[in-house]
């Protein structure tokens, strides 16, 4: 469906563009295919096209990312502009991926116009995807940030907590960064421990999820409880609580791993209960 590529056909035919102005996301109100643009509308539209990565093939047809200049007026008739969560869950999840992609490597292009060792201006590298500074020679690669997300159980509970920057009474599954020197594990264990005071064993990995919030890479686990109360740390835990896995609060969609943790748990506990 989509095969990735660092180099661009010399004469792109039927191309596609996933467009984005001032870092949201363009859609095309008469197309089907929504945010995947035909490559031509944006010259028929006399689009300025201030940013540009080339993403690979997506069904055989090239496809680019591209940033517009933001003084462009769009036809609100015919396109509509959002953030990249509101197409989570609207479209099929090897687009949404897509689109992932293509965000976060033109953000990570506009992070890095600048070499971070000697200050000169960087280009694109011509061979691999890397800004490189002709100066000094030295070469940036897109950032991605690991991070571990994990479900802890006890019995029939599942323990869950609202982040104190959700926007609403929503509960998910503990998570954060991985830090430089730490196996996902060892992260997975000192996360919990300091957002909730618990201690975990039995730690089995799941699944993975590229998140482009802004570049992440979740790495998914569930943990067995194995002592003690739970504790929040206020900064970043707003509450916390074993939920029986038949009562649950709010929780994320299954379009994330977060959600497929939950549902993955409550499927498998209904079953051992029928």
């Amino acid at each position: 469906m989509f095969r990735p590529d660092n180099l661009a056909p010399a004469r792109p035919e039927q191309a596609l563009a996933i467009a984005f102005q001032q870092g949201e996301l363009i859609s095309d109100l008469r197309s089907a295919q929504g945010c995947l643009l035909p490559l031509d509308l944006i010259g028929e539209a006399a689009w300025i096209v201030i940013r540009e990565q080339f993403l690979g093939y997506w069904h055989e047809q090239a496809c680019y990312a591209l940033e517009i200049d933001p003084a462009i007026d769009l036809d609100p008739m015919r396109f509509t502009r959002g953030n990249l969560y509101q197409i989570l869950g609207q479209q099929e999840d090897a687009v949404f991926n897509l689109v992932g992609r293509a965000a976060q490597l033109l953000a990570w292009e506009k992070e890095h116009q600048f070499c971070g060792s000697c200050g000169r201006p960087t280009e694109l590298d011509s061979a691999e995807r890397a800004m490189r500074c002709r100066h000094c020679r030295s070469f940036n690669y897109p950032r991605i940030s690991p991070c571990i997300i994990v479900l802890v159980t006890r019995g029939e509970e599942l323990l869950l907590a609202r982040n104190t920057n959700f926007p609403y009474e929503m509960y998910s599954t503990l998570a954060g960064f991985i830090e430089a020197g730490e196996t996902p594990e060892e992260t997975l264990i000192r996360e919990v421990r300091e957002e909730v005071s618990l201690e975990v064993c039995n730690i089995r990995y799941f699944r993975s999820q590229s998140w482009p919030f802004p570049n992440q890479l979740m790495l998914g686990f569930f943990a067995d409880y194995a002592g003690g109360d739970i504790v929040c740390d206020l900064t970043e835990i707003a509450d916390a609580q074993w939920f029986h896995y038949r009562d649950l609060p709010t929780v994320p969609p299954a379009h994330s791993v977060a959600g497929q943790l939950i549902r993955h748990q409550v499927a498998l506990l209904t079953q051992q209960h029928t």
